[in-house]
């Protein structure tokens, strides 16, 4: 029985380690997206544009149809 525990034990850690591991890619991915940001400010872009447009750019073009046409709605509907 406690040799199960030490293998779970062990197998646990490992997730643990990944995740972490993980985490810690994922925060140098944000820090090298902010720093191209940074840079597309200082040239004169609009960030947010660009980011809505990174957005767009992994919808599906159905995915993009569907979500402006209930953005026109909504639009409609609030008369803007």
């Amino acid at each position: 029985m406690s040799e199960k525990k030490i293998i779970a034990g062990d197998r646990l850690r490992s997730f643990v380690e990944r995740i972490e591991r993980l985490e810690e890619e994922r925060k140098a991915l944000n820090d090298d997206i902010r720093q191209i940001l940074s840079e597309a400010k200082d040239s004169g872009f609009d960030t947010r544009i660009i980011r809505q447009i990174v957005k767009l750019r992994q919808m599906t073009e159905d995915e993009r149809s569907e979500m402006e046409s209930v953005l026109s709605l909504y639009k409609q509907a609030l008369q803007m």
